[in-house]
């Protein structure tokens, strides 16, 4: 059996609970040392980051700091350019070698648009991709997604462990209805977000005046 590498990728502006919470739920899923959280510099398919990358960067490694099986990864942040997943897939596939398992964990919103994604049927070329379930959900009728996913899909977490790539696993986790906008939102309006983002966080934001709308 291969070692896996995991990682999430996103803004992280700010990281929150429920980042944190799907990432330790997936490292004991698939029974690895770490799960690595991987922040964007520029973001592809949205608009800018009220932080900046050098903010993002550091609150995340204040929320993982007393957590070792999650490591933050710096990869994109050090890019000069903006950075296509498809990008950062072939950096780890070239960094861990053609034999371990990689995999990829995104939200089901993500996945669902993953058309629009730049050269997005090569992900499975470096990597497997790990699904997170919304309760309840499934497809809509006549979803693209559909037909892609039953080609590739598997239910069987070793064949994630025991082969590099190549699978979509879709896999429900503890739900926690928690969003950064929701953060930035109760900051915004001077409310506190304690217990939605780690104390370290949230007293970062606070020394920083992070997204406060005056």
């Amino acid at each position: 059996m291969v070692d896996v590498v995991a990682f999430m990728g996103g803004t992280f502006d700010p990281i929150h609970n429920g980042h944190l919470r799907t990432a330790l739920e997936i490292r004991q899923l698939l029974g690895n040392d770490e799960i690595r959280l991987i922040p964007c510099h520029v973001p592809v398919h949205r608009g800018l980051p009220g932080s900046t990358s050098e903010q993002r960067l550091q609150m995340a490694e204040l929320a993982v700091a007393e957590e070792p099986g999650l490591v933050v990864d710096d990869r994109e942040l050090i890019s000069p350019q903006a950075n296509y997943s498809i990008h950062t897939l072939q950096s780890l596939r070239s960094q861990i070698g053609e034999q371990t398992s990689l995999c990829m964990v995104m939200g089901m919103d993500s996945y669902l648009t993953l058309p629009s994604w730049h050269r997005w049927q090569e992900f499975l070329d470096y990597a497997h991709l790990l699904v997170v379930q919304r309760p309840g959900w499934k497809f809509s009728n006549g979803d693209p997604m559909q037909s892609w996913t039953e080609q590739h899909l598997v239910d069987d977490i070793d064949l994630i462990r025991k082969r590099p790539c190549g699978h979509v696993l879709l896999y429900q986790l503890t739900p926690l209805g928690i969003s950064a906008t929701q953060v930035r939102d109760l900051v915004g309006a001077n409310q506190s977000p304690r217990y939605l983002i780690p104390d370290p966080v949230w007293n970062y934001i606070r020394e920083q005046g992070l997204y406060r709308n005056n």
